[in-house]
């Protein structure tokens, strides 16, 4: 069975940034890439690649604003702009002009975000079953809301009272296979959220995610203006917004390319993971 400790034996664990305190999982050398987990996550959901990634790139995973062991401001309901501010110092922190961005899910979003409003630090960008994207065509079915109503309830359970048992459901909604969630990542999860700090920043990331109409949505308009090569990372399984919308979505955007991973849920990275590493070193060494 994989484990978190063993699959990141060679990395450093440690805090980069100058305005903000941004905890990272970094190994290798050469270009940056940054990884950026989901709402509610952490570093971690990225240990079953940044090995393998690193044999090519500067891998830093970090832990969002609010998250985890980072920190540095008080809480601003404009939360992607301040994670993307976030991922900026961080650069500049390494002394990096650019970096490539993948975001699973919120870190999808941070990464279009970023890519729109910083285009010269941003290089290339995997946006993996992203959140925040609208397409005028799909915006709101009955299994995108009952998706979201899902991960909402099952989000403010676990950090309102984190046990094994909520905790181990909010991270059962990210496979596509629930036995996948290994008790190690249960007791990380509520590690986290059982810590005061990064538990007082969650409640209020919670309290302020899981809307439809967030000022800070990626309109159709605006995707078309991400001048930045795309790789739209999906999966057959991913709740809410199943392959249809990651074909539509790398359609739009002007320099995209489309890749569907079988057998996996809201964390392809996790569960097919050699797949992703060898899909995403693909794309950024074309």
């Amino acid at each position: 069975m994989n484990s978190i400790w063993n699959d990141l034996v060679g990395a450093s664990v440690g805090f980069r940034g100058n305005k903000y305190k941004t905890r990272v999982i970094e190994a290798g050398e050469g270009q940056p890439l940054v990884l950026m987990h989901g709402n509610g996550g952490h570093a971690e959901a990225f240990s079953r690649n940044i090995m393998r990634l690193s044999e090519n790139y500067h891998v830093l995973a970090i832990d969002l604003m609010w998250h985890g062991f980072s920190s540095g401001r008080e809480f601003t309901t404009d939360m992607v702009p301040a994670y993307v501010d976030q991922v900026i110092d961080l650069l500049d922190s390494i002394g990096a002009d650019s970096a490539h961005l993948e975001g699973e899910s919120l870190g999808g979003w941070v990464a279009m975000w970023a890519a729109l409003h910083h285009p010269d630090r941003v290089g290339k960008i995997i946006l993996n079953t992203t959140a925040g994207a609208e397409l005028e065509a799909l915006q709101v079915t009955p299994e995108r809301l009952e998706a979201k109503k899902s991960l909402r309830e099952r989000s403010l359970a676990a950090i309102n009272d984190p046990t094994r048992e909520t905790v181990r459901k909010r991270l059962e909604w990210l496979m596509a296979e629930p036995s996948r969630v290994t008790e190690e990542l249960v007791t990380l999860r509520q590690f986290f959220y059982e810590r005061p700090e990064t538990r007082d920043g969650l409640v209020n990331v919670m309290q302020n995610s899981f809307t439809l109409d967030s000022p800070h949505r990626i309109t159709a308009e605006m995707l078309g203006q991400i001048k930045q090569p795309t790789l739209v990372l999906w999966s057959d399984h991913n709740p809410g917004t199943g392959p249809e919308f990651g074909r539509q979505l790398s359609s739009v955007i002007p320099d995209a390319q489309y890749h569907c991973v079988a057998d996996a849920g809201h964390w392809p990275q996790w569960e097919k993971p050699e797949e992703h590493d060898s899909v995403v070193t693909a794309f950024l060494q074309a």
